[in-house]
């Protein structure tokens, strides 16, 4: 049987994402991978992996919100905004009261604007960041709206020489954690820098679902990954549906444009909406964009 779906990975540190697509192909023999975020070599968390025909999902899980814990050291800052990087700056002693943390932790709740950092995949004129920063170059960078949902303080440890303050942060796509350590850490009147991170989710796909590279490999020998894998149409359960009938469910198949009346979608709330459809019997045919103006669905990913 032929592998298909999402393959909730947990990604091991030591890593880069394109590793963890390098090391599961390995273990499957199959080509066609991709992955639907990038995470550092040292984060470790969850890190789904779309196989075969799910690939072409990959764009839309790209951009679901993720969550993550992390812990933020106060009181000395990095080139690389962790603690892997070299040390700038170090202030003997930070000063905090916890109703102060609190505050100012709130207040990067919703649309903020972040820099991103030079230690980044971000290209400038055909270039990676990191790349610049490895020469010893530092360039200018254009802030860019991220959206933090929600930020809950999960521990504070203030007393200490340089205070450390754990937090569990949902945001938007693009969002730099370390970026964020680096300026909760400006709003509180201190250099600061990230310690650690975890993704525990992807969207839906939560932590307690993924595999570890072991366990891959041995529900693989068992034949039992398909059956741990996460339909791809699950994955983007995000995306509104549409049942078909069974004459638009064919030329749905066929890539032909659907006449549909606007009430089939009331429920899209732009003038172009992408739907998942389904056939009557529930079979899932692909993505298609709801056009209000010619009042018909256009395919764009169609599945035989």
């Amino acid at each position: 049987m032929t592998l298909e779906g999402i393959l909730p990975v947990w990604k091991p540190e030591g890593f880069t994402s394109h590793d963890v697509v390098a090391k599961v192909r390995g273990i499957l023999g199959i080509k066609r991978i991709g992955h639907t975020g990038t995470l550092d070599p040292q984060v470790t968390g969850v890190l789904p992996l779309c196989i075969g025909r799910a690939t072409r999902m990959v764009e839309y899980i790209q951009e679901l919100p993720k969550e993550y814990e992390a812990e933020l050291r106060i009181g000395l800052s990095t080139d690389t905004e962790d603690m892997t990087g070299t040390v700038l700056e170090e202030v003997s002693q930070v000063t905090l009261d916890e109703m102060k943390v609190r505050e100012v932790l709130h207040s990067f709740i919703g649309e903020i604007e972040q820099i991103p950092p030079m230690f980044s995949a971000v290209k400038i004129d055909g270039k990676r960041l990191y790349e610049l920063a490895r020469e010893g170059k530092e360039v200018e960078r254009k802030s860019r709206k991220v959206t933090i949902h929600k930020l809950d303080i999960l521990h504070m440890d203030l007393k200490q020489k340089h205070p450390e303050i754990q937090f569990r942060a949902s945001c938007s796509k693009g969002t730099y954690i370390r970026t964020l350590c680096v300026d909760i850490g400006k709003a509180l009147g201190y250099p600061a820098v990230m310690k650690s991170l975890i993704r525990t989710s992807t969207g839906s796909i939560r932590q307690e679902q993924c595999l570890t590279f072991e366990q891959i490999e041995q529900m693989k020998v068992q034949g039992l990954l398909q059956a741990h894998m996460i339909p791809m149409d699950q994955a983007i359960s995000h995306i509104p549906f549409i049942e078909l009938s069974a004459g638009e469910a064919v030329h749905a198949l066929q890539g032909k444009k659907i006449a549909m009346t606007a009430n089939r979608t009331a429920h899209a709330d732009a003038s172009q909406t992408i739907f998942r459809a389904y056939s009557p019997d529930k079979r899932f045919l692909g993505l298609y964009e709801w056009n209000s103006a010619s009042q018909v669905l256009i395919p764009a990913k169609v599945f035989l």
